[in-house]
Formats: structure tokens, C-alpha cells, sequence
């Protein structure tokens, strides 16, 4: 992809994102930075919804900046679109701002069906990827370009050496 096509997609999904978070009077709405525990869904059965709700999804197309059933998903759009739809949980559009939220951080050891699971790119420093914890140490997510959601394992080799951290939306 050429620069110029990087640096048009990047400016209309940081466009998107910003109209998105306007509020009415049209300052810009920051609150889904200050999720706490107060704004998270307390019984087991929102995340079952959510959970329930991704197993479905699975073979829909990935599609970068995508959030809807209609356009497919990027691996954030999928989150948002599953945590607003089945539980009532706004939660921030990218990865780096979800990993930025006062949810909750969960251990490894201590995941739920439910939880975000938050990856490094080839294990490096850098955030990239994101799904949506299952159970049985697997997860859902949007892979990439040309593949579809999909289930995979936290022992897979790629995804345990990528692993970073989780947090409870729910």
C-alpha cells in the first residue's frame, strides 16, 4: 500500500473515531477512557451474550477499520461492535486506547470467558492485536487481511510469545 493510501486510511479512521466521540454540544467526549468497574456489566451472563454473540460472527471477513456485520471487522471494530451490541459497554475503538482504560487488568491465569486479550506484534513492543477471551485458553478475534474471524489458541506458538495482558470490559 502506498504512503499516500496509509495516510488517507489513517486520517479517515482518526476522523471517524473523533466525529464518533462527539458529544451534542460538540466537544469531544473522553469518558470511555475513564471505564471503571462502575461501567462494566456485573453478571457472568453479559459476557456469555457477548461470548455467545462472537461464536456467531465467526467467518466473517476482516476488513481494516471495519466494525459492523455489513463491512466485516478489524480486530477493535469486532470488540466494539460485540461489547456495545450484546452488553450496552461503549468501549474505546483502538486497542492502544483500551489498554489505556482504568478497566480492570486481569492475569494471565485469572482469565474469563469475556475478557480482552491484548497482543504484542511478533512478541516485540508494540501493541497490535486484540479478541475476545472464550474460555479453554482460546480466543475470537479478526486476524487480518484476507482471513476471517476466527477461533485460536493462547498455546498456539505465535499468540503465547505475542501475549501482553487482558482486561475485563465486563
Amino acid at each position: 500500500m502506498s504512503k499516500f493510501k496509509v495516510m488517507v486510511a489513517l486520517c479517515c479512521l482518526f476522523s471517524s473515531a473523533v466525529f464518533a466521540s462527539k458529544k451534542h454540544d460538540g466537544s469531544i467526549n473522553t469518558a470511555y477512557l475513564k471505564l471503571d468497574s462502575r461501567s462494566t456489566v456485573s453478571t457472568s451472563r453479559h459476557a456469555g451474550k457477548v461470548v455467545g454473540r462472537a461464536h456467531e460472527l465467526i467467518g466473517t471477513p476482516y476488513r481494516w477499520g471495519g466494525a459492523s456485520v455489513s463491512q466485516g471487522f478489524d480486530c477493535s471494530g469486532l470488540l466494539v461492535y460485540l461489547f456495545r451490541s450484546e452488553a450496552g459497554i461503549h468501549i474505546p475503538r483502538t486497542t492502544s486506547l483500551m489498554l489505556k482504560s482504568a478497566s480492570k487488568v486481569v492475569k494471565r491465569a485469572h482469565l474469563k470467558s469475556g475478557d480482552v486479550v491484548f497482543f504484542k506484534h511478533n512478541g516485540g513492543q508494540r501493541m497490535k492485536h486484540a479478541g475476545i477471551y472464550i474460555g479453554d485458553n482460546k480466543f475470537i478475534h479478526a486476524p487480518r487481511t484476507g482471513k476471517y474471524v476466527r477461533i485460536d489458541s493462547l498455546s498456539n506458538k505465535y499468540w503465547n510469545k505475542s501475549y501482553l495482558t487482558a482486561k475485563r470490559f465486563h
